[in-house]
């Protein structure tokens, strides 16, 4: 049967118009990209594969830094006898999946360093903390951890000191909202977070908790923590620790805690500001002493290694961090990034020098640019160099001390 040209066009308009209604729901099906909300494991299930027990052989999981300045890791079988930093194998991985390699040339290699054990596992197993090198030998651009030996071989006899304040902040998995705040809202203003206990206002503790008693079963110097100035916001500190030591221990526990934030579901971050307007930024102080220093009368010596600091400040800001610009505004304990400053118990300034080194004539001084995200190994050897460069130019300044009350 022949039907008439409107029927055909009919039918032709209304299968054009269920092809773009399915289309449509099609679309509408697919999943949008985000974040799981929880991803649910019981523990209890894993313990008992855990408690098997396992005789002369132990596991290692292997440390790297990617690209982006993450811990990432994977984990081997190895000899419980040869479970030495000289004994352990050099391993590789894919260097195209971390933004290190081209996919065609791929392997990096790396190198055990420094031995840690793990909370994790427990046992006689092991975190290795390693470094990236390309099969001939040559340490990868993001392999800062080789320069930063070099420059603390060169002068042992300075014995530097470090202690390094962690700041970092917890996020509910969506990544938007800070642990402990409203959905789409805001807690009441700082004041009462900063070292406060109670319900209302410590978010995350049992993070900060976990954390700390993983990081001594480690073997890591950390030396103690605290709740920070914005809601959500924590505080760890590793040292002292000397030379190269700090640096290797700051990113071991970096890796540790987001070990502990995957368990209970968190997400941790970083961020200098990871919330702006008139919330507190996270930094990464440094504490810095070198065995003058330490020593009576070392005042004059710190003073003279802040005015090398000033004198470099520029080249310092830029290796201090990424975002550090949206932290270091001269408001909530910062000095402006564009100027350089120093007092006693003055937070407002680039350097402080504590109420301590003013009564003993000696101690250590704490730079407080360094951004919560930066790279320990560039900033613990770039101080240590200026600090200690005695043909180093010096910044003819005076400080902002403040009166004692």
């Amino acid at each position: 049967m022949v039907r008439s040209l409107p029927v055909v066009a009919s039918l032709i308009g209304a299968a054009d118009a269920f092809q773009l209604t399915s289309l449509h729901r099609t679309q509408s099906r697919q999943p949008a990209v985000a974040m799981a909300e929880a991803v649910e494991m019981d523990p209890l299930v894993l313990s008992k594969y855990m408690a098997l027990p396992v005789e002369g052989k132990i596991q290692a999981e292997y440390l790297w830094l990617d690209a982006d300045g993450d811990v990432r890791s994977k984990c081997r079988t190895v000899a419980a006898n040869k479970a030495t930093v000289d004994q352990l194998p050099d391993w590789n991985y894919d260097g195209s999946s971390t933004g290190q390699a081209p996919g065609d040339d791929s392997e990096v290699i790396i190198k055990p360093r420094a031995i840690f054990k793990d909370p994790f596992r427990g046992g006689d197993n092991i975190l290795v903390l390693t470094d990236t090198y390309t099969p001939a030998g040559d340490p990868l651009p993001t392999n800062k951890r080789v320069a930063a030996v070099d420059a603390f071989e060169g002068k042992t006899d300075e014995e530097p000191w470090y202690g390094l304040e962690q700041e970092y902040t917890l996020f509910n998995l969506d990544k938007i909202t800070p642990l402990g705040w409203p959905q789409g809202g805001y807690p009441g203003p700082q004041g009462p977070y900063y070292c406060g206990a109670g319900a209302d206002r410590s978010y995350g503790r049992a993070i900060s908790e976990a954390h700390y008693k993983a990081c001594l079963y480690s073997g890591i110097e950390i030396s103690g923590t605290n709740a920070e100035v914005m809601p959500g916001q924590w505080e760890y500190q590793v040292g002292p620790s000397k030379g190269i030591d700090a640096a290797d221990e700051l990113w071991v526990s970096r890796y540790i805690l987001q070990r502990v934030c995957e368990d209970f579901q968190v997400h941790v971050t970083l961020d200098p500001k990871p919330i702006s307007g008139d919330w507190n930024g996270a930094g990464c102080h440094t504490n810095f002493s070198t065995k003058k220093m330490r020593a009576a009368g070392g005042r004059t010596e710190i003073e003279k290694a802040i005015r090398r600091l000033g004198a470099r400040h520029a080249q310092h800001i830029s290796a201090y961090g990424e975002g550090n610009e949206r932290r270091l505004t001269g408001l909530h304990e910062t000095a402006s990034i564009n100027d350089f400053s120093y007092g006693v118990a003055n937070r407002g300034c680039s350097i402080r020098i504590p109420r301590s080194v003013e009564a003993d004539d000696c101690g250590y001084l704490e730079d407080r640019r360094p951004s919560s995200n930066c790279d320990p190994y560039v900033v613990t050897a770039m101080v240590f160099e200026t600090c200690t460069n005695e043909k180093g130019e010096e910044l003819d300044i005076k400080p902002k001390n403040q009166a004692m009350a």
